[in-house]
């Protein structure tokens, strides 16, 4: 699904053979100024657009292409193809039978608006999986563009945006799609605004569950977008931010959608910093499903009615079985819920719970603020397993069958209940993202305020390392990683939080080819005998020491391991017999599913010894990755530190093939495998042995 598009001249060739399949063979009409079609008219002639500035109105007329219904090969061709256009306008216009009715790229400042382009490739019955990017609007690297008032109904994905950034979308019908209604892949500040995504689902009668399908799927570094008022009903999800790759979504609005009636999740959702204010999402399995979704916001919802026996109940959970606001399954930090309506549910009105495998060993549910939430029929009022530094506040609790439970849950605080005060103070963090170990770095609240006047309490968490319950703390942090940085502010009864993801870094002696030293490395890429794959080098202002990080990108990529090399002529001749640990920061970008395979990173040093060349390989024990199942949530979106000890350990395996010796260590290398032949990107900062 994430393959690289297709070239313009290859879709053009498709595009020609598609229409050939219906009969005599018609060549498409190239379009190079406004083009006005006859009213009404049946044409089976496709659209090649190929200049800006121009306007195709369709007058209600037919591009029809050879798709027989019934007859899925049929399903060929392009409607309207163009690449490299701007300010474009199409409208009036309907466009069916083909694989795809419209294909853009490249692009800026179109306008469709008034089109039909329902009845295209659309397959109710396909299994699992998600199949090719066809269907109704497929718009790759389209910016600033405006889709307005147009129908896509029957179609595989209804509107499909892949690098689409500060497009509105706006009162479209873009229902009943066999795959996705709308689809966002790496699509920033896109303003989605009162359109029919509902029905975005692929289900046969008697399945459990929908097949991958989903109304909205939102996915690898989409950004920022605003969904207003959109019907997302009877979808497999609701909306689904996904994160199979490991590449988060975050920054996005959610306000006044209507996501009732799912399958499986009204609102799914493994991205942190997203915002939900004034939804619906009822009578689904599950009406939130936030594991994993750390820093999330959630005011003024409704969750209601789900999991119950006359509707959706898919996977129920063991224990509280289903639920409206529901956070377990992955880590969940620095989340704020109020004035939530969450009522009828089978199971509880809101739900947490810690890591299940390790009993909360591994992680626990922490800092959130639950307050002024209306919770009533339920199961249980709140169901909470395994949390820590929880806030409590003025919620409502009627007739729920078992009350509250809360269990292995520190820190939790419940001031007493007082209805007259109802509005929470507004917290105000000032402090670094940054830190030196063994320097002084101060975190400051006094900025904070209460908007009825009442006294402010400040309480502190500093990753672990210190606590304090003043307005301004300072602190020195000992250890270099990464620390989840906390502040609560309460007015004695509802209260407000901060945070900040906070890296401490240790002084370096000598940074190795990862401060401004790029074009000193180089690579090697497996299955590249025929030397396409390439490695992209640059220095990033992105940094955690010094000025300049080291980013990398395999492009074009064979899809097996590929290695950075340092120094790339192999003749460092370092002097490592008195080092014991090679030691870096990194992070990741990969947009292939399911992101990164096999052990890695694997750390090679090359060396010769009595004129022999030897190399020392060094990689994660057990088949490990890194870069999947992080070793703290946060690392999916912000660097870890990667501590490689030289001699090995139980979690790092060494082996040693020729001759080396640690007194001349000509070169280091780092490789990683992905899953696909995308490209992915690593940055890499502070490389030092020591």
């Amino acid at each position: 699904m994430n393959a690289a598009p297709l070239s313009f001249n290859r879709l053009l060739l498709i595009l020609c053979i598609g229409i050939g399949e219906a009969g005599p063979p018609t060549a498409p009409r190239t379009v190079t100024q406004d083009l006005v079609l006859e009213k009404d008219a049946v044409l089976r002639q496709p659209l090649v657009i190929e200049a800006s500035h121009i306007t195709i109105d369709g007058q209600g007329a037919v591009l029809q292409g050879p798709g027989k219904p019934g007859d899925l090969k049929s399903f060929t061709g392009i409607g309207i193809l163009a690449r490299g256009c701007a300010n474009v306008t199409v409208k009036n216009l309907k466009v069916r039978g083909f694989e795809s009715a419209l294909v853009v790229s490249d692009g800026e400042a179109w306008r469709l608006e008034g089109n039909d382009f329902s009845d295209n490739y659309h397959d109710p019955d396909f299994g699992w999986g998600e199949g090719r990017r066809n269907g109704g609007i497929i718009l790759t690297r389209l910016h600033r563009s405006v889709i307005r008032d147009n129908k896509v109904n029957r179609v595989w994905n209804g509107l499909d945006l892949t690098e689409c950034d500060d497009n509105l979308i706006a009162g479209n019908d873009f229902s009943h799609c066999s795959n996705v209604c709308l689809k966002l892949w790496t699509s920033c500040r896109n303003r989605v605004l009162e359109n029919d995504l509902s029905y975005g689902i692929r289900i046969k009668p008697g399945e459990v569950h929908a097949r991958d399908s989903t109304s909205v799927l939102i996915e690898s570094g989409s950004n920022d977008n605003y969904f207003y008022k959109n019907n997302i009903v009877h979808g497999g999800d609701g909306i689904f931010i996904r994160v199979l790759n490991g590449w988060v979504s975050t920054g996005n609005l959610f306000v006044e959608n209507d996501c009732s009636w799912a399958n499986n999740n009204c609102v799914e959702s493994w991205s942190p910093g997203n915002t939900y204010i004034r939804n619906r999402a009822n009578h689904g399995s599950y009406d939130f499903w936030l594991g994993g979704s750390d820093q999330t916001v959630l005011i003024g919802n409704e969750a209601a009615w789900n999991g119950r026996p006359d509707g959706p109940h898919n996977a129920p959970q063991p224990v509280f079985e289903h639920g409206g606001i529901i956070i377990v399954g992955g880590p969940s930090s620095h989340t704020l819920i109020e004035g939530n309506r969450c009522h009828h549910n089978n199971g509880a009105g809101i739900a947490f719970r810690g890591d299940d495998a390790t009993q909360g060993k591994k992680w626990r549910t922490h800092h959130w603020i639950v307050q002024g939430n209306f919770l009533e029929e339920n199961r249980w009022g709140i169901w909470g397993l395994w949390g820590d530094w929880i806030h409590l506040a003025n919620n409502v609790f009627r007739n729920n069958a078992k009350g509250n439970y809360l269990e292995e849950v520190t820190r939790l605080r419940q001031p007493t209940d007082d209805p007259a005060v109802r509005r929470a103070p507004l917290a105000v963090l000032r402090g670094p993202e940054r830190a030196l170990v063994g320097q002084p770095v101060v975190f400051d609240a006094s900025a904070s305020r209460d908007p009825g006047g009442r006294p402010l309490r400040f309480q502190w968490d500093l990753g672990g390392e210190g606590a304090s319950n003043q307005p301004a703390v300072e602190h020195i942090f000992k250890k270099p990683g990464f620390y989840r940085v906390g502040l609560t502010v309460d007015n004695g009864i509802l209260a407000a939080l901060g945070f900040r993801d906070l890296i401490a870094v240790g002084a370096v002696a000598e940074e190795i080819g990862s401060e401004g030293q790029a074009a000193g490395w180089g690579f090697e890429m497996e299955g590249n005998a025929d030397g396409r794959g390439r490695m992209l080098f640059a220095d990033d202002p992105d940094a955690v020491l010094g000025r300049w990080s080291l980013r990398f990108t395999p492009n074009p990529y064979t899809g097996l391991y590929a290695t950075a090399i340092y120094p790339r002529t192999r003749e460092a001749g370092w002097n490592l017999s008195g080092k014991s640990r090679l030691r870096f920061w990194m992070k990741a970008q990969n947009s292939n599913i399911s992101g990164f395979q096999e052990p890695g990173p694997v750390i090679r040093l090359y060396g010769k010894k009595d004129g022999q060349e030897g190399v020392v390989k060094i990689q994660p024990s057990g088949g490990r990755n890194l870069l999947v199942g992080v070793p703290f949530s946060e690392a999916r979106w912000t660097w870890m530190e990667v501590v490689v000890p030289l001699a090995g350990d139980p979690e790092w395996a060494r082996e040693v093939k020729g001759g080396i010796e640690m007194a001349r260590v000509d070169a280091v290398s780092l490789s990683l495998d992905s899953w696909g032949g995308d490209p992915f990107t690593i940055w890499i900062d502070g490389l030092s042995f020591e």
